[in-house]
């Protein structure tokens, strides 16, 4: 099924697709992205809405919608529950169908159902993405599907694949900019490190707000005892207040992440990429958040930082966990 409205620019447009469309993360992304806010206001898009079967009506009824907004800068969109379709000569993947974790479901019984459908994924973006195409895994748990699709995908670079931890990046933001008064665009060098998980690590060592050192500004007990948690577990307190997980906040956190991987950034932005065994001694082959800048479309992790012994005990917890993932779906790497 497809749909269309007139464009506006002379640039030829991009290919995005999102997994997961009917969704409400997906259902938040489409309009967003419509719109211009991913790529700039003068880069027409085509959308291809992707999802399981039987869920074709709902995307038709999203691709309704979309067109009822006479976008100027969509140039199409296509819809389909085929993998090959949504994915054939695409410039961004947006990953973001998973299966939920239910009550009584243990952690590792999520990544093996999950991880199947990142194996098809993998599969599907290496016959038929292009092979400059950017991935992102936002569907949970992140890292470790995204580590799925990227060993799935062996004729794709690695660098093409990331996982967002850009979420937990900005509540961070927001919660040091409330806690010393302040907005968070005055806020330089944050970072969260390793597994979008309870066990990442939001570093203040380096960060300042409005030139000063973050933590001459609060006390160690806050950092320690209620920053450090209250990011990490952000996610179960919003599923706590309002009965479902985050939607809004999550699409336009991987917004974030994309545009900026797309059109750079010479601030600190937080990434989960894949490691070589090289940047502060994480060990090959997990996807990892480093604080990254980007230019050119290619991210680089912020190299020789000095870290503590704190802040090395805690990356060291993180990296743990992520090894414990990546053994329990061993059999699902190439």
């Amino acid at each position: 099924m497809c749909g269309s409205s007139s464009g506006r620019s002379n640039k030829p447009p991009m290919r995005v697709a999102i997994t997961g469309a009917t969704g409400n993360i997906g259902y938040a992304l489409a309009f967003r992205i419509a719109s211009g806010e991913l790529l700039g206001r003068d880069q027409p898009v085509i959308l291809h809405l992707v999802d399981i079967p039987g869920m074709d009506d709902k995307l038709k009824g999203v691709l309704m919608e979309l067109d009822d907004c006479a976008f100027p800068l969509l140039e199409q969109t296509v819809t389909t529950t085929d993998l090959k379709v949504g994915f054939n000569d695409i410039d961004v993947a947006l990953l973001v169908g998973s299966k939920p974790r239910s009550k009584g479901m243990e952690r590792g019984d999520l990544l093996n159902e999950n991880g199947k459908i990142f194996v098809s994924q993998g599969r599907a973006l290496n016959d038929h993405a292009k092979r400059t195409v950017k991935v992102l895994v936002v569907g949970n748990p992140a890292n470790t599907n995204c580590l799925i699709a990227m060993k799935n995908a062996p004729n794709l670079p690695s660098e093409n694949f990331n996982a967002m931890t850009r979420l937990d990046h900005n509540r961070g933001l927001a919660q040091l900019a409330q806690q010393v008064g302040t907005h968070p665009r005055f806020i330089r060098n944050f970072a969260i490190w390793g597994n979008h998980s309870s066990t990442m690590f939001p570093d203040l060592h380096n960060t300042t707000v409005n030139g000063k050192r973050a933590l001459d500004l609060v006390s160690q007990e806050w950092y320690n005892n209620e920053f450090i948690p209250i990011v990490q577990q952000r996610g179960a307190a919003i599923i706590k207040a309002r009965g479902a997980s985050s939607a809004a906040s999550a699409g336009n956190s991987a917004i974030d992440h994309v545009r900026d991987w797309v059109l750079g950034s010479s601030e600190w932005v937080s990434m989960s990429v894949p490691t070589d065994g090289r940047a502060y001694g994480i060990e090959k082959d997990l996807i990892f958040s480093f604080p990254c800048t980007v230019s050119n479309g290619r991210y680089t992790i912020v190299p020789n930082l000095t870290l503590n012994e704190f802040s090395r005990q805690k990356i060291e917890e993180t990296q743990k966990e992520l090894v414990q993932e990546r053994n329990l779906v061993e059999h699902l790497l190439k």
